[in-house]
């Protein structure tokens, strides 16, 4: 049996630079603060908490005072800017420049819908950090939707502009433009159609994956997706490969790994999300190793 980790797979470059970041600030402090979970992989958090790295909330940065912060590349919204210089807090700021060029956008098109009575609709995961700071923008006036049942939320009678989180499927975002543009026409049978503007914002370092990853599930008789259970892109990205290989399994580190998976396996592949770190996938590799090692 052949083991092969997916040379595309790992950190996308805003997580990479985060993660850098903190490691290059806690060689010179015994203890850095970060806003929120560094990364969607507990794995990858106990190995930076063990290095100094203390995950607070937002409840909690308001309690703090002459301290330094890290923001994490999930952005933030702009309530967090005035609670650090009113509580004289140094921000390490990590945002992801993808994501705060998406924060911009995303202010510029509510400041001018206001005037028409639109609304800005974002396609992504209520409650999602990177949301979070999206909503931000718009002083938490924009409509979050997830499903198709989400769209209740919205007036079609009104202008719409639509955005998406970053790592949300690119399939997803487009199957959600279709039924808003189907809903605006039946609202307005009658009447001029307002205006609507969709804005593909899905990171292309990430939707680029997609493919790529389906080309990688067909080329393999078992798939292991390894990636933590709060990551939006794993369970966008792991979507792909049970779609195209249906002996595609979920885990969070080798210790989930089943031997019975890889009973008739010749070619395993393991891939990961965006926030995955390429040495847990080579702890799931050496996981496998030792599975298929063992006498039954």
């Amino acid at each position: 049996m052949t083991v092969t980790i997916d040379k595309n797979s790992g950190y996308c470059f805003g997580v990479e630079f985060a993660i850098q970041m903190a490691e290059d600030e806690m060689e010179n402090v015994p203890e850095l603060y970060c806003l929120g979970d560094i990364v969607h992989n507990g794995m990858e958090v106990q190995r930076l908490y063990a290095k100094g790295l203390r995950i607070i909330d937002r409840d909690q940065l308001k309690e703090l005072h002459d301290c330094k912060v890290l923001i994490r590349a999930h952005g933030e919204p702009p309530e967090t800017y005035q609670v650090a210089l009113e509580n004289n807090i140094e921000l390490i700021d990590a945002s992801c420049p993808v994501v705060l060029k998406l924060q911009n956008r995303v202010k510029h098109a509510f400041d001018s819908i206001k005037k028409d009575n639109g609304q800005i609709v974002i396609y992504g995961q209520l409650g999602h950090a990177e949301v979070i700071g999206l909503t931000g923008q718009t002083g938490d006036q924009a409509i979050i939707v997830t499903t198709e049942e989400d769209l209740a939320k919205i007036d079609f009678t009104r202008p719409v502009t639509l955005f998406s989180q970053t790592t949300k499927s690119t399939k997803g975002f487009y199957h959600i433009k279709a039924l808003i543009e189907e809903r605006i026409r039946q609202a307005s049978q009658d009447s001029t159609q307002p205006a609507f503007d969709a804005n593909d914002s899905i990171c292309r370092q990430v939707s680029n994956r997609e493919p790529q990853l389906a080309r990688f599930a067909t080329e393999h008789d078992v798939i292991v997706f390894v990636s933590g259970k709060k990551s939006s892109n794993g369970k966008a990205l792991y979507s792909v490969c049970k779609q195209h290989n249906p002996n595609s399994y979920f885990v969070e580190n080798e210790k989930e790994l089943e031997r019975e998976w890889f009973a008739a396996a010749e070619s395993v592949g393991i891939c990961g999300a965006t926030s995955t770190p390429m040495w847990l996938m080579q702890q799931v590799s050496d996981g496998i190793y030792a599975l298929s090692r063992e006498v039954v």
